[in-house]
């Protein structure tokens, strides 16, 4: 099948756009989490049109082979893992920014479009797009839309999912279908959009996206404050969140997450630290609105508070932020991410119950988040050459999945469910839940083509 697979592809697709070497091909098998199965594709295509992609989809209906969608494979469940004897469909080569319009405010993209490329495209235009993960100078649109991205900057702006209003989508069978619009509003039946929004590639491919863009705020200014513990910290969320303030980032890195940074890039983060709280603000006077917050954290008993004095100072700390989650696989080689989000008055509940969780389990557990969301990230680190502790990092992972939804949460807040929490997210939706996303699968994709193995 896999010669007469590549024949058909062929009709329909460059020489160059077809890979077939298996030393190559291999390279596509996976993204960048840890524990998830992964299998041998039997072709990877770059696709550069959306013909070309159609006739992906129609050769593979044809054959009954399945395709897996990719973007940069920076995901972090397995979604874009491959399955054996696939299909690995990579758009990246699918990169053009099609349209900004600073009238209607809006930019229309190419799947393979990287983040920090289209953020500095519409700068050029006073334009801003918002979400902004940590992987942004390589993850693309296409990822982004696939997992529902969040980022730094989710407190203020929002994720993916509030800036996309429109797709072309090309379905299992090779069909074009338009979702949403180009309009400020629109109600026009089902939310589609929506739909397709964080499915990770298991309904359809996304080929062009309609984008929502806001005007580009003034320079943000960063606030650094030192906790003697994570519950001062996180009593400090609190206290910003409910007195109105709105920063446009406020992120915490936990000790250990500061002393791996600080080991990777030398970035004389202070090490004493329990927890170090980032707070920003992109308003007309963001040194006042710091002052105010830094006043915050001192009466929840900060031990430091620095402003930053300008944007490159502010962009170190920054900077640190986005290091955190290379740095903490520094530490071991491998790490198992988690992405547990919960309410933000369970903030220090989950970080206490992490630690205990890794004493218990004899791991180094390193925790960032984006705390004005609730959404924490605990890593852990392990030596993926020694089984035992292999699988004491697998057991703790679940522990903390666990705990975020006895605090009211969620197992993913932006990485998705992939291969890695497809268990999960049957505990958390429940067997009705499960029963209606799969009816939803099953009208988009008959044959189970798209993804399959991935979230259910």
């Amino acid at each position: 099948m896999s010669r007469t697979l590549v024949e058909l592809l062929r009709d329909g697709l460059p020489d160059e756009a077809i890979l077939t070497d298996p030393d190559v091909t291999s390279s596509y098998a996976h993204d960048m989490a840890s524990f998830c199965e992964a299998g041998e594709p039997a072709v990877v295509v770059l696709p550069r049109t959306v013909e070309q992609v159609q006739h992906v989809m129609r050769t593979a209906t044809e054959l009954r082979v399945p395709v897996v969608p990719q973007g940069a494979r920076t995901g972090l469940s397995g979604a874009a893992n491959a399955s054996d004897g696939c299909i690995v469909l990579s758009l990246v080569k699918m990169d053009r920014i099609l349209e900004i319009s600073p009238v209607d405010r809006i930019a229309v993209v190419e799947p393979g479009v990287v983040n920090a490329a289209l953020s500095r495209a519409v700068g050029e235009h006073g334009l801003y797009y918002p979400p902004d993960p940590s992987s942004w100078e390589t993850c693309t649109i296409g990822g982004n839309i696939g997992t529902a991205s969040g980022g730094l900057c989710c407190v203020k702006y929002g994720v993916t999912a509030e800036y996309v209003l429109g797709l072309d989508v090309v379905l299992a069978d090779g069909r074009l279908m338009s979702t949403g619009r180009r309009t400020a509003k629109g109600v026009a039946g089902y939310d589609l959009t929506r739909l397709f929004v964080g499915s990770e590639g298991s309904l359809g491919i996304v080929v062009r996206a309609v984008l929502a863009l806001k005007p580009e705020p003034p320079q943000q200014l960063v606030l650094a404050a030192e906790f003697p513990s994570a519950q001062a910290a996180c009593d400090a969320v609190c206290k910003i969140m409910e007195g109105g303030h709105v920063p446009s980032l406020l992120e915490l890195m936990d000790r250990t997450t500061v002393k791996a940074v600080n080991a990777l890039a030398q970035m004389g983060l202070p090490e004493t630290t329990e927890a170090l709280l980032l707070a920003a603000f992109d308003t007309p006077d963001p040194a006042a609105d710091l002052a105010a917050v830094g006043a915050l954290c001192e009466a929840a008993g900060a031990t430091q508070v620095v402003p930053a004095e300008d944007a490159a100072e502010s962009e170190m700390l920054l900077q640190a932020r986005r290091l955190s989650l290379t740095a903490l696989e520094a530490i071991k080689g491998s790490t198992m991410i988690d992405d547990v989000c919960v309410p933000r008055s369970k903030l220090a509940e989950m970080l206490e119950g992490v630690e205990r969780i890794g004493e218990k389990y004899d791991l180094t557990v390193g925790v960032c988040a984006h705390a004005g969301d609730g959404n924490t990230h605990p890593t852990v680190c392990f030596d993926a050459a020694d089984p035992d502790e292999g699988r004491r990092a697998r057991e703790s992972f679940d522990e903390i999945m666990a705990l975020g939804l006895e605090l009211g949460g969620t197992i993913t807040g932006e990485h998705g469910v992939g291969v890695l929490k497809k268990e999960w997210l049957a505990r958390e939706i429940g067997p009705v839940g499960v029963e209606m996303q799969q009816a939803v699968k099953a009208a988009f994709d008959p044959h189970s083509l798209l993804n399959p193995g991935k979230l259910f």
